[in-house]
């Protein structure tokens, strides 16, 4: 079985069409059996809403909820394990959001489908 997880960049490009996502990267998430998001993603897009970094449709609750059914995407959780072992990582990336993800990412041994180049510095699969 295959698994992957989306950054919060992956998971909005791949809502709307690909973006800058390779075609690679395209099929490997279509070949998946698994593809999660991390909760931290809900929380990153709605910043972004709000701050106006970000323009959706609809509102973020529906966006992001409707984005997990059409695209079959589950969840993770953060759980204090995954709190604790972000908060263990080296400070190359600052942002909290992006830490979970990585975070998660380890403990679930995923690769992550992100174009963030530091996230290769925490000995995860990237994919772009």
């Amino acid at each position: 079985m295959s698994s992957i997880m989306l950054d919060t960049c992956g998971l909005i490009w791949l809502v709307n069409g690909g973006g800058r996502l390779s075609k690679d990267t395209l099929e490997a998430i279509q070949q998946a059996d698994l593809v999660y998001v991390s909760a931290a993603s809900a929380l990153e897009i709605g910043c972004k809403v709000s701050l106006k970094k970000l323009a959706l449709t609809m509102e973020p609750c529906c966006w992001y909820a409707k984005a997990l059914e059409i695209h079959d995407l589950v969840e993770i959780p953060v759980t204090g394990e995954i709190a604790l072992h972000s908060s263990s990582l080296p400070l190359i990336h600052k942002d909290p959001a992006d830490r979970i993800i990585i975070a998660t990412a380890q403990l679930r041994h995923l690769p992550i489908v992100t174009h963030d180049s530091r996230f290769e510095h925490y000995k995860v699969l990237t994919l772009r």
